[in-house]
């Protein structure tokens, strides 16, 4: 498990108005491809550097194709990166302002301290 690596995906996704339309429309697909290309790629490094030692795990692919919240709460990734990510993808689909905010906050109010480690 890389927690490191779902907060990448949740990052570098959240900040390209594209791939949060990919990500929401083919959450699989964007995976997949961005596991293998992005994912491996170092951020604010020079091109032609890589990694190729990380992947999701099983469990880590299905929470981000499930666009589960929760879940990848519970394996380590930075709320704050799944809330804006995911405002971006499923708040123009609630009809009142902050509904998907406060859905996301109700799903994830079973969590009692201490919270999951987040750190990466």
């Amino acid at each position: 498990m890389s927690k490191y690596l779902l907060n990448k995906f949740l990052y570098t996704v959240d900040r390209d108005p594209d791939l949060v339309e990919r990500y929401r429309n083919d959450p699989a697909g964007t995976v997949a491809w961005w596991e293998t290309t992005l994912g491996t790629t170092l951020l604010n490094c020079h091109t032609g550097e890589a990694t190729t030692w990380l992947s999701f795990t099983d469990e880590e692919r299905g929470a981000l194709t499930a666009h589960d919240h929760v879940a990848l709460f519970a394996l380590g990734a930075h709320p704050f990166l799944t809330l804006t990510l995911f405002i971006a993808m499923f708040e123009r689909d609630h009809p009142e302002p902050l509904a998907y905010q406060k859905r996301y906050g109700e799903l994830l109010s079973h969590f009692s301290l201490p919270y999951p480690d987040i750190a990466t």
